[in-house]
């Protein structure tokens, strides 16, 4: 059953402040988890509703538990042409993230599943089966190029369906075999399991890692974040893994005008202690239906700071909720996202952050060698 939100947010402002949660999923039922409703896709014919008889029917509702569901993609390495991201081909070995970050600019994808981008994307989750495989099999092909892959762009590699699944691991071990470069964004300390692998890959100038960290308050993460790892458990994670000699990024991403922006310089610092040699920034992005699940957390969480924040937001994106321009869409426009931006550089300069790029090789790259149907079946007579 999914839950519409009918709230107005163009209405004034004390009746927005006020507005009830008579149509919002009743908290019991999403406990831990970071969006408010499961309004429908926007592809979807029919709209559904959860609503209280006056029978007390909505206690019988079963809370939202994680449901991991099996997909077979027939390929898994996604092309782009963005200019705004510094690679061309990505992996996502999930579709949807348990973290249920309310602010991923991800959860629009769920509506092609015929699902809601609210509470089904935390915890209706894809795991793409044999990815693996599709990998190495991509990897042999004669046209094949190679270049950084990046993996976690989407949603998280290491959410924590991949303890169970393991197909992070599995897609690492086939690019560590092949000697192919690799870029790794997560909020998740589970990264550190795979230090085995990636370690031997970063003395050969093969991996680095980005460790996302929006703010180290862990009361308003554990609102914006509801099950990703607390702030301080990804300051541990830089530093385990700067310990390996792996090169450690953190990614101030995304940064939320009014709610966690005054943290940048903080964030940065901290991080920096820790071990990370590189720094980057994202502005929160409020694609499609983000832009509403992010109201909703909004007057759930902050009614007071709703009309300032969506404000300030707009501010950045020429008077919208969002602007996909390319060039723009990561770092917005105006003065508000100006002083933002140069406030991150002056901060990363005095911390030394950024000095040296790592560039990473593709020159060690070995193709996966071909295995034939007629080549398998003789290895097993």
């Amino acid at each position: 059953m999914s839950a519409l939100a009918k709230v107005h947010y163009d209405m004034p402002d004390a009746a927005l402040a006020a507005a009830p949660h008579r149509d919002a999923v009743q908290a019991e039922l999403r406990r831990g988890r970071g969006a408010v409703s499961n309004a429908g896709g926007r592809y979807e014919p029919l709209l559904r509703e959860v609503s209280d008889d006056g029978w007390g029917s909505l206690e019988t509702l079963p809370a939202f538990k994680t449901e991991t569901i099996v997909e077979k993609p027939k390929s898994i390495i996604t092309r782009n042409e963005s200019p705004d991201l510094g690679f061309d081909r990505s992996i996502n070995p999930y579709r949807g993230c348990e973290h249920g970050c309310v602010y991923c600019f991800a959860r629009p994808t769920h509506a092609y599943m015929g699902l809601s981008p609210g509470l089904d994307f935390e915890s209706r989750l894809f795991v793409k089966e044999g990815a693996a495989q599709l990998l190495e099999r991509e990897l042999a092909r004669d046209s094949y190029v190679p270049k950084t892959i990046a993996i976690g762009t989407n949603t998280d590699p290491y959410q924590p369906i991949e303890r169970k699944h393991r197909l992070t691991r599995g897609i690492v071990e086939v690019l560590a075999k092949a000697r192919h470069p690799l870029a790794i964004v997560t909020k998740s300390a589970l990264v550190v399991r795979d230090i085995d692998i990636l370690a031997p890959m970063a003395r050969l100038g093969l991996v680095k890692v980005a460790i996302s960290i929006t703010t180290l308050d862990p009361i308003l993460a554990r609102k914006l974040e509801p099950r990703a790892p607390t702030p301080q458990k990804r300051l541990e994670t830089i530093k385990e893994l700067a310990k390996a000699g792996i090169p450690v990024s953190v990614m101030v991403a995304p940064i939320i005008p009014g709610v966690n922006d005054a943290e940048i310089e903080t964030i940065l610092t901290r991080a920096q202690a820790y071990g990370a040699s590189e720094a980057g920034y994202v502005m929160l992005r409020l694609p499609l239906e983000v832009k509403d699940l992010f109201r909703q957390w909004l007057l759930e969480h902050y009614p007071d700071k709703l009309r300032h924040v969506l404000s300030l937001v707009q501010s950045t994106h020429e008077g919208k909720d969002y602007d996909a321009a390319f060039g723009t869409r990561m770092t917005g426009t105006g003065p508000y996202a100006w002083m933002l931006g140069r406030r991150f550089e002056i901060a990363a300069q005095k911390l030394g952050l950024n000095a040296r790029k790592i560039r990473m090789r593709t020159d060690l790259f070995e193709a996966p060698s071909k295995v034939t149907k007629q080549l398998s079946l003789l290895e097993l007579l």
